[in-house]
C-alpha cells in the first residue's frame, strides 16, 4: 500500500504544481496562485520519515502501468486542455487516498476527511483557474483606444456606424452605455454592435445591464459601484465572458481584483462633460493601483489627445473615451489620433 500511496501523493503534487505554475506565469494571478500552492503544501506535507518510507517502497522500474499509453496523453490542444488533464490527475488521485485512508489497517495514518475536503476545495479552484484561461484572450484585448458609445453624446448618429468608424480608426473595444431607453431598443442596438466588433476584431462589452450582456452575446459585463455585486455577475455570466468594475480609489480596485474583475476601470482622471458630478481621482490615484494590481487597467473621465500621452505614463492599458470620440465631426480620424498616442500598448499579463 505504501507504494500506491507513494503514486498518488506524487501525482498530487506534480499536478498542483503545474496548475499554480498556470496560475503564476500564464495568468499572473497571485489569489489563484496562493490557493494552489496552499493546497499542495497541505497535502504533501514535509514528514521527511513518511518522506523515507515512501521513497523506500518505490518501484518505479518494476511498475506495470509506468509505460502504459493513456489516449490524449501525447497531444493537448490549449491551456485549458492541459489545466482539465492535470486537474483530473489531482481529483482521482485525492479520490483513491481517500478511499485507502478509511481502512482499519494502513501502513501510516491517513485522515480520510482531510483528502475528501481538499476533492471538493479544488472543484472550485479547477473551475476559476480554467474561467480565467478561457477569458484570457478578451482581457488581453482590453488595451489602446476604449469607446464609450454614450447615446445622449451621438448627435442623432446610429450606434453601430459610429462604432464602425471608431474601429476602424484603431478603437479595441467598444462599451454600449445606456441608461434611458427601453430594454428591448437597447437589445437591438446591442446585438447591432456586437455584430459589427465580431466582424471587425473589436470586444464588445454591456455596461450595467446583465440582460443585455447575456441576450446580444457580448464579450463582457461593466459594473459600477452601484451596480450589481460583481461575485453575482461573475456567478452569473457564462465563464468566457470577460467583468469590468468602475473604482476611484485603491480600495475598490483591490477589491474588484478579488471579487472577479477581468480588468479595473480607474477614474475620472480629469473632470469630465459626459458624468456630472464624477468624483476626479487624478494621475497619483492611477499611479497607486497600478502599483497593487495585476489586471488591466482601464483609465477614464476627461481624456483626450493632448493629456493621453501622461494617463499612459501613469500606468493605463487602455483609455476610456466619450466625448474625445463622439465630439468630433470625424469619428474615425479622432479615433486614430487617440490610438497612435498608444502605439502598440497592450496588455500583457
Amino acid at each position: 500500500m505504501l507504494r500506491l500511496i507513494d503514486a498518488n501523493l506524487n501525482r498530487i503534487s506534480e499536478g498542483l504544481r503545474l496548475l499554480e505554475d498556470v496560475a503564476r506565469f500564464l495568468l499572473n494571478d497571485a489569489i489563484l496562485s496562493e490557493q494552489l500552492r496552499s493546497l499542495r503544501h497541505e497535502l504533501v506535507a514535509e514528514d521527511w520519515s513518511l518522506q523515507r518510507k515512501l521513497l523506500l517502497a518505490r518501484d518505479a522500474a518494476g511498475d506495470v502501468g509506468a509505460f502504459a499509453q493513456v489516449p490524449g496523453e501525447a497531444q493537448r490542444e490549449d491551456p485549458p486542455a492541459i489545466v482539465m488533464a492535470n486537474a483530473g490527475r489531482v481529483q482521482e488521485s485525492l479520490r483513491v487516498l481517500e478511499e485507502f485512508a478509511k481502512l482499519p489497517q494502513k501502513p501510516i495514518a491517513l485522515d480520510w476527511e482531510r483528502f475528501k475536503r481538499a476533492r471538493f476545495e479544488f472543484y472550485e479552484i479547477e473551475r476559476r483557474l480554467t474561467a480565467a484561461l478561457l477569458r484570457q484572450e478578451k482581457r488581453q484585448g482590453i488595451a489602446g483606444l476604449y469607446l464609450v458609445i454614450d447615446r445622449q453624446a451621438l448627435g442623432g448618429r446610429g450606434e453601430v456606424e459610429v462604432a464602425r468608424q471608431a474601429i476602424r480608426g484603431g478603437a479595441r473595444v467598444i462599451q454600449l452605455r445606456d441608461k434611458l431607453r427601453e430594454k428591448s431598443d437597447i437589445l437591438t442596438t446591442a446585438k447591432g454592435l456586437r455584430e459589427v466588433c465580431s466582424q471587425l476584431g473589436a470586444l464588445f462589452i454591456v455596461n450595467d445591464h446583465l440582460d443585455i450582456a447575456l441576450a446580444s452575446g457580448a464579450d463582457g459585463l461593466h459594473l459600477g459601484q452601484r451596480d450589481l455585486p460583481l461575485p453575482v455577475a461573475r456567478q452569473l455570466l457564462p465563464m468566457d465572458k470577460i467583468l469590468g468594475g468602475s473604482t476611484n480609489t485603491l480600495q475598490e480596485a483591490l477589491k474588484a481584483q478579488v471579487e472577479g474583475a477581468d480588468y479595473i476601470a480607474v477614474g475620472s482622471i480629469y473632470a469630465t462633460p459626459s458624468k456630472a458630478g464624477a468624483i476626479v481621482v487624478g494621475l497619483e490615484t492611477l499611479r497607486q493601483i497600478r502599483e497593487a494590481i495585476a489586471l488591466p487597467i482601464v483609465a477614464i473621465g476627461g481624456i483626450d489627445e493632448g493629456n493621453a500621452a501622461a494617463v499612459i505614463e501613469a500606468g493605463a492599458d487602455s483609455l476610456a473615451v466619450i466625448s474625445a470620440v463622439l465630439g468630433a465631426q470625424d469619428v474615425e480620424a479622432a479615433a486614430r489620433k487617440l490610438s497612435a498616442k498608444m502605439g502598440g500598448n497592450r496588455w500583457q499579463g
